[in-house]
């Protein structure tokens, strides 16, 4: 049986999906991976994380991204 790293509950952060057993969000850990953290910074900083909760949170965030949702893409002023 396959663990489940990402879990959402009303209670916990809001409902924000969190890695299970923890209040790290899937948001804080794209947040930092896209601020040039590499995720042995993000490990080093969270020692209750694993690698595979860390790609679980990636993975996750690329399935939600995948349904069938608009965004509109604005060009920056120039």
């Amino acid at each position: 049986m396959q663990k489940q790293w990402i879990i959402s509950n009303p209670n916990v952060m809001m409902g924000k999906p969190v890695i299970a057993g923890t209040r790290i969000t899937v948001e804080l850990i794209l947040e930092k991976l896209a601020a040039g953290e590499t995720i042995e910074q993000i490990l080093d900083a969270h020692p209750r994380l694993t690698r595979e909760a860390v790609l679980a949170a990636i993975a996750f965030a690329k399935e939600a991204l995948r349904a069938d949702v608009i965004y509109p893409v604005t060009e920056a002023a120039t």
